[in-house]
């Protein structure tokens, strides 16, 4: 595969998908469930890491067991589903993705988020045209980015790394995006908090417009 500028590789949850708060709602169902206390939101970005047992390390004081990390990823999936319907793309993310591809330039979408509710969800939207390829996760949702972006890019033949850039609203994107050699910029629209994004050591953007012109010009 051949291409000019950057080809951007979109993470979906907290980025193209304006979901915050169906996450937030989901989070403290599925806490409630489990004995956890509710959290605001801004103590849900302060916190919150990949692989997703790391946080809930972080409330409990502990790993949780293989059984507890079953019951509440079931619970959280399970209320996420019924409150994520109601969530829309980010402001002018349908625009932004159209345009790129109008002009010439490549994007996919590589997501944890599970690949047979992704993709109906992504042509709900419809989006799906504007990429050139979409995975979702299809193992373990215990898992970070790394794996699943390496598979996602040798997908993609012929596609240089230094040219590929991944936009996503977690540190465990910047870290999927360093393990293929590709570049990241980071949104704060997502799951994380400005001050933990930071702390990739990548550029990090409020919005999705200036993610996609410094996406440009680190390739440049």
């Amino acid at each position: 595969m051949t291409q000019h500028g950057a080809h951007i590789v979109w993470d979906w949850n907290g980025t193209l998908l304006h979901d915050v708060d169906a996450v937030m709602a989901a989070a403290n169902a599925s806490f409630a469930e489990v004995g956890l206390p509710p959290m605001t939101l801004e103590r849900y970005r302060d916190l919150y890491c990949v692989p997703v047992p790391r946080f809930y390390e972080r409330l409990m004081g502990r790993l949780p067991t293989e059984a507890e990390w079953q019951v509440m990823d079931a619970a959280f999936h399970r209320h996420y589903a019924a409150y994520a319907v109601d969530a829309g793309l980010a402001a002018g993310a349908r625009e932004l993705l159209a345009d790129r591809q109008a002009a010439g330039h490549t994007q996919s979408l590589c997501s944890l988020a599970p690949h047979d509710e992704l993709i109906p969800l992504v042509r709900t939207h419809g989006i799906e045209r504007h990429f050139v390829r979409v995975d979702g996760r299809t193992g373990r949702s215990d898992r970070g980015k790394a794996e699943q972006m390496a598979r996602h890019l040798a997908a993609l033949r012929g596609m240089a790394p230094e040219r590929v850039v991944v936009v996503g609203d977690a540190v465990d994107d910047a870290l999927a995006a360093a393990h293929v050699g590709a570049k990241a910029v980071l949104y704060t629209g997502g799951s994380h908090s400005r001050a933990s994004l930071a702390t990739a050591g990548v550029p990090v953007v409020d919005t999705l417009t200036e993610a996609v012109e410094l996406a440009e010009r680190l390739v440049e």
